[in-house]
């Protein structure tokens, strides 16, 4: 860690008051920096290039970490294409022309998995991120996102702007969003599973096949992956975030099954999608560069998410 990097800083953070950014708060107020900020959408508003530049001109922060997003999962994405893909566009947008136009020092922006296309070969190694298009269910907020990629390069190739984009994979833990309608596959599962038990219920429908793999990043390995590329990444070229392993969601499934303590059946309707058939990531770059090495395993961090959900949910 370098330790002269925080306290100069009076840093910006975009979604702070969401999952990633609630975890991304309190570990970047460890490093205790000069000043953290972590406005809600009422306080600064990122569709707004007026107000984004209002902003910036009166708390004057000189590290950017825009983690805001409009997010879910595959049946959010189908039923929100154009929300997802303007507003993540625009907000991204609007922060990095202003935070250069306001001389900021440096902008981390947090950019996503679904960015890949649809058949990159596993592990996806992030030179493959222009190879084709995105798995088409989330094809808008993954091109939206990977726009800002091409923003932060050309800035910096124009004006020394200095960008840098992660790209963590899938994200899971405590205080996710459990709500159905517009959970990550995990807490989706978790939920259907204990409140399936609570009811009685003999069996639990999923969606698909349950034969694409994904990889998964527990929350708080995700922060630390963040603050370690804050402090010690300066490049202009995407770095993937995670833990360079992958799991069928046939196995997910019967993995947190298990963990919640469902014995009944699992029903796979397939009429309903997959999603892209698989994600898995090269670490490689990210533990070269910075040091990063996430920690948790699956079973941990899949442990101590039920418990918090068993804990909060009613």
């Amino acid at each position: 860690m370098s330790l002269g990097f925080w306290p100069s800083r009076r840093v910006l953070l975009t979604g702070g008051g969401g999952f990633l950014g609630g975890f991304l708060r309190q570990r970047i107020e460890k490093e205790q920096p000069a000043a953290l900020f972590a406005p809600r959408k009422s306080e600064l508003d990122l569709l707004d290039a007026g107000a984004v530049r209002a902003w910036l001109a009166e708390h004057r922060p000189n590290l950017i970490i825009h983690g805001a997003a409009v997010v879910g999962g595959i049946g959010a994405n189908r039923a929100h294409p154009g929300r997802f893909f303007y507003e993540n566009a625009v907000m991204g947008i609007h922060l990095i022309e202003e935070a250069r136009l306001a001389g900021v020092d440096k902008f981390v922006c947090l950019g996503t998995i679904c960015a890949y296309p649809k058949f990159t070969p596993v592990p996806f190694r992030e030179e493959q991120l222009w190879d084709g298009y995105p798995e088409e269910t989330n094809a808008p907020y993954g091109i939206a996102k990977k726009a800002l990629l091409v923003q932060l390069q050309s800035y910096r190739d124009e004006y020394s702007f200095n960008g840098i984009f992660l790209l963590p994979v899938n994200l899971y833990g405590p205080q996710d969003n459990f709500d159905l309608q517009t959970s990550h596959v995990i807490p989706a599962m978790i939920r259907k599973f204990v409140e399936a038990n609570e009811r009685g219920e003999s069996s639990v429908t999923l969606w698909g096949d349950g034969s694409p793999t994904r990889e998964f990043l527990y929350v708080e390995d995700a922060a630390d992956g963040i603050v370690r590329a804050t402090e010690a990444y300066d490049g202009a070229d995407p770095i993937n975030l995670g833990r360079g392993e992958e799991i069928s969601i046939r196995d997910l499934a019967t993995m947190i099954a298990e963990k919640t303590g469902f014995r009944g059946e699992i029903v796979w309707d397939t009429s309903e999608p997959n999603g892209q058939p698989r994600r898995m990531l090269d670490v490689s770059r990210a533990a070269e560069l910075f040091g990063f090495r996430a920690g948790t395993s699956m079973d941990d961090g899949l442990s101590k998410t039920i418990a918090w959900f068993r804990a909060n949910h009613s």
